[in-house]
């Protein structure tokens, strides 16, 4: 009989990973203090504006160390208005299956497949950036079995349009203790995300990494608006003013903890056109200035931004530049900063 599964290794759990590669105990204790900023803004105490913002994928370490050092300046210059998350996406979805599926599966994207050292990668790089930048980072939790191997650096989760109907996704998010975001899935159904963030807000006891776990849910867990896609393959958008009135109405219905939406600026909300980002953010502000009903949970924004604008082919070696979805460059995004800063 063929066996089409081949078992190559036994990797190391998540706890011994964190004590080979720990985080600095006077980090830890910042990033205590950093969630707290961020948890403050999810529950209405806090008024800045969330900036969720970085590249597509993180493709290689030098680079993305460099775009989050140029955010922490920024940072520092408009910390009164924003409060800056760096991405660093080291899973990446595929539609198809196909293609770089990001650092902890390839950490050299035109090398060979090595989860091992894909593991080690995106834990040295994410830790990296907190010791070296000051800011604590998201990632989105494409695979749920290895959130762990980086649960104590994260300040952010994202579930991904394709990931949020998912069971297993929903229940570890209700084990999480900072802020999870959950995307409308890629058809557009709202009642589909509404439902994770209700499933993420609860109790629940479920097998996890071979254990019996019990969760005491995710009173942060909340909506990112992305976009969709309709039965003809056509990117269409759901920030405009009557999509987020729509949205607000529904959310308030199920009586949810802390109702909070981070709108994603690229993906089907642009139509891949990365460089509406910077249109799409203002118009959602607008209409945050035009109803105080959207003013009230709209938290911020999930930017797509590298170093240099647009995207290359793997293997084309353009520093700074996305190998996956095209990204605005730091130029551009060094003036969206500041222009938000100056709007709320």
């Amino acid at each position: 009989m063929q066996n089409n599964l081949k078992f190559i290794r036994k990797l190391p759990i998540p706890q011994e990973l964190k004590e080979r590669y720990p985080l600095r105990a006077e980090y830890a204790e910042k990033k205590i203090a950093r969630d707290a900023e961020i948890a403050d803004v999810f529950t209405g105490k806090d008024n800045r504006l969330i900036l969720i913002i970085g590249p597509c994928s993180a493709d290689r370490e030098d680079a993305v160390l460099d775009y989050i050092s140029r955010l922490a300046g920024l940072q520092e210059k408009v910390e009164d208005k924003i409060l800056i998350i760096p991405r660093i996406y080291t899973n990446k979805p595929r539609t198809t299956g196909d293609g770089y599926k990001g650092m902890v599966h390839q950490p050299n994207p035109s090398g060979t497949e090595d989860m091992l050292e894909g593991i080690i990668a995106i834990r040295r790089l994410h830790t990296r950036a907190i010791e070296e930048t000051g800011l604590f980072c998201a990632d989105e939790m494409l695979y749920p079995e290895n959130y762990r191997y980086l649960s104590d650096l994260l300040s952010y989760v994202a579930v991904g349009a394709r990931s949020v109907e998912n069971q297993q996704h929903r229940l570890i998010s209700s084990g999480i203790d900072v802020p999870v975001g959950m995307k409308n899935p890629t058809g557009g159904d709202i009642s589909v995300m509404l439902n994770s963030i209700t499933a993420a807000q609860h109790s629940h006891t479920f097998l996890y990494r071979g254990w019996e776990c019990v969760s005491s849910g995710n009173p942060l867990a909340h909506a990112i608006l992305r976009g969709y896609v309709n039965r003809h393959g056509e990117s269409l958008p759901n920030y405009h003013f009557e999509d987020l009135i729509s949205l607000y109405n529904d959310y308030s219905e199920r009586n949810l903890q802390n109702m909070a939406l981070i709108v994603d600026t690229n993906h089907a909300n642009s139509g891949k056109k990365y460089l509406e980002q910077e249109r799409i953010c203002k118009e959602v502000l607008h209409a945050c200035r035009h109803s105080e009903k959207i003013k009230s949970y709209v938290k911020g924004f999930m930017i797509e931004s590298y170093i240099e604008d647009g995207t290359q082919k793997i293997g084309e070696g353009i520093y700074g530049k996305s190998i996956t979805d095209p990204c605005i460059g730091w130029e551009k995004t060094e003036r969206l900063v500041y222009d938000l800063a100056n709007l709320v």
